[in-house]
């Protein structure tokens, strides 16, 4: 059943159009993604189907007795109420019934007294019926309710009963998140839920939307709990929503393959268009007839409805980060550190090494010290006990999500140039424009870029250092859908070696092939990706079933056979990446060759025309070969 609809739906701000044409319909129970760039519109929706802000145009259906809960991203929110008095204002209406059920009570025990039956029966009716309005809302597990959402966002028992007021702007955003929760509506339009929430937090929330009975709409970055949250997804971009079925990871290739059919139909129309206006051009020269011919066919060239040109994944920014020099096999070697700032201990007795080329992930929940951690082995801290080594020629660059090492007072162009003063205007200008610094925008002070700008200005930093072992924290923060894939690709290519603090678990799961947990007492290592991880976590050992203890022998083959799959996933990795790039190149060798016969020289030459269309037909059967091989991979 559809209990909400939006049928060309239109905004604009001071003439500037946000919203085109927004039709859609959600369906009870239905979890749907929402996603696009920021300033896309997506928040913008999420105001006009709340009404918070009117549409210019359109219509919007509501089935009767829905209601809709929002979570904004960023939020006032003060309140002299602890963190369990605040949650419990959502069952005020079933709190007030409780206390109308304990009036009743007592005016039952003292109207027993009486003789009256009549009035008594009216008593025991009401009793009767409030209690059981009482026991269909839940009434007596409301308690337990409130502290399984707190709990599960991660609160501890201790912050329940801290005043409102005294938390952070991220634990208030928590308290709103799970005041909606509790509230149930039947549409739940969330705004970056997972943002001020650590793993735990997020893999509970992900298990609440699956299991929860109304529907949702979220926009979200983070593309794992989407993948694990949703079965839609809606896409704004340009103004328009594209609507894909399945998770987020289906919605990419989806949208991968869209995109290379508009690109072609705009290469296409811009050849189609280019021939034509060379016609005109050439009948424009010749006698009253063709004149008139040229013009006649300007009129039909000026009613072509002109494609836009599509976003193209091959136009998104290319990062490549190439080490210098090759490091030694031993790359890092951590023993016995421990980390306390006074009373507070973050760490003890963590231990382990990274090799080169390892791609390794750092997780734990937040507080835990992981950043410290990192500025330990950067020697920005010292540690309270134990050892840190450096490999041998290991040349190793920091990316840090404050973005710290940016010169606010700089601009773009000089904060790149004056670290490298080789680099001609042409050179720095290119690099630049693949990071989507273009124009004047090259001469924008860092202090007024937004935090995805720096974030890409950090990246290119790193990159033109030519490191050898990249320490990064949280480097898909602020970035959008196609600049965490570059970023993704680079770091899979990447011949150096990789140590990186994060939460976004599909990038840990696409990029990594080693998994350390870091808590207050040590460290856990996991040989495998962020899959591979919540699969040994989610292992239930029973050692009183007397199951055999493994040997070392045992544990060094499964490590190895690890190790060997990790190895064939990045082979089959990049045999796709080939294989697309051979895909790509045949198919604009098609479109010249079919560009080509449109040519008098060609069409009116028999045997050039012939030829033509043999290498058609061969370059036809290649792709054919390259387009099952690809699928074969993808489906393996």
């Amino acid at each position: 059943m559809i209990i909400l609809s939006c049928n060309n739906i239109n905004k604009s701000y001071i003439g500037e159009p946000i919203l085109e044409s927004i039709s859609f319909a959600i369906n009870e129970k239905e979890k749907v993604g929402l996603v696009g760039l920021n300033g896309a519109g997506k928040s913008t929706l999420f105001k006009i189907l709340i009404d918070e802000i009117s549409m210019d145009s359109g219509e919007i259906y509501i089935a009767n007795e829905t209601k809709l809960g929002y979570l904004k991203q960023n939020t006032l929110f003060e309140s002299e109420k602890t963190v369990y008095d605040e949650a419990l204002e959502e069952f005020k209406n079933i709190i007030d019934l409780e206390k109308s059920i304990r009036k009743l009570e007592i005016e039952i025990s003292e109207k027993s007294k009486c003789d009256n039956l009549e009035q008594m029966d009216k008593l025991m009716n009401k009793y009767s019926r409030l209690s059981e309005e009482f026991n269909e809302k839940n009434g007596y597990a409301y308690s337990s309710e409130i502290k399984g959402v707190l709990k599960g966002l991660g609160f501890s028992e201790e912050e329940f009963y801290k005043p409102i007021n005294n938390l952070s702007g991220g634990q208030k955003s928590r308290v709103l998140l799970a005041k909606l929760l509790l509230k149930k509506p039947n549409l739940l339009l969330l705004d970056e839920p997972t943002n001020h929430l650590d793993i735990d937090a997020i893999n509970w929330l992900e298990k609440y939307i699956k299991e929860y009975n109304g529907a949702a709409i979220i926009i979200s970055h983070d593309r794992y709990f989407l993948d694990s949250t949703v079965t839609k997804i809606f896409e704004l971009e340009n103004r328009k929503l594209q609507i894909y079925n399945g998770n987020y990871s289906t919605f990419m290739k989806k949208r991968k393959k869209i995109i290379e059919l508009k690109t072609k139909d705009y290469e296409n129309q811009r050849k189609e268009i280019k021939d034509e206006k060379e016609k005109i051009r050439k009948l424009a020269l010749g006698g009253k007839r063709a004149i008139r011919q040229s013009k006649s066919r300007q009129k039909m060239l000026d009613k072509i409805n002109v494609l836009d040109k599509p976003k193209s994944i091959d136009g998104r920014s290319k990062i490549k980060f190439d080490p210098k020099i090759k490091s030694g096999d031993d790359v890092l070697k951590v023993e016995e550190i421990s980390k306390s700032f006074g009373e507070n201990k973050l760490f003890g007795n963590v231990s382990f090494n990274i090799y080169r080329e390892e791609k390794v992930g750092l997780i734990g929940p937040n507080g835990v010290g992981k950043t410290t951690l990192f500025n330990i082995i950067l020697k920005t801290i010292e540690a309270d006990s134990g050892k840190v080594n450096i490999g041998h020629k290991v040349n190793a660059a920091y990316y840090d999500q404050e973005q710290t090492n940016l010169n606010n007072n700089k601009t773009i162009v000089d904060e790149i140039w004056d670290e490298n003063p080789s680099f001609d205007h042409y050179t720095i200008r290119s690099i630049l424009a693949r990071f989507l610094f273009t124009g004047d925008d090259i001469f924008k002070e860092i202090s007024t870029l937004s935090g995805g700008e720096k974030s890409r200005l950090s990246l290119m930093k790193l990159m033109l250092s030519k490191a050898n072992f990249l320490l990064m924290d949280e480097p898909t923060n602020h970035l959008d859908i196609d600049s965490k894939e570059s970023l993704e690709d680079a770091l899979i290519d990447y011949t150096g070696t990789l140590f990186v603090i994060s939460h976004d678990r599909y990038f840990l799961n696409k990029v990594t092939d080693k998994i350390l947990e870091l808590t207050n007492e040590g460290l856990e290592e996991y040989l495998g990706n962020y899959d591979y991880y919540i699969e040994k976590k989610n292992e239930i050992i029973d050692v009183e079933e007397n199951k055999p203890t493994k040997t070392k022998t045992q544990l060094k083959n499964e490590q190895k056979k690890q190790k060997e799959k990790i190895r064939n996933e990045k082979k089959k990795k990049k045999k796709v990446k080939e294989i697309e790039k051979q895909i790509s190149d045949y198919e604009k060798q098609l479109i010249q060759l079919e560009y080509d016969m449109c040519l008098p020289e060609i069409y009116s030459d028999p045997e050039k025309s012939t030829e033509n269309i043999k290498q058609s037909k061969i370059i036809n059967e290649k792709l054919e070969h390259l387009y099952n091989e690809w699928e074969m991979l993808l489906s393996d």
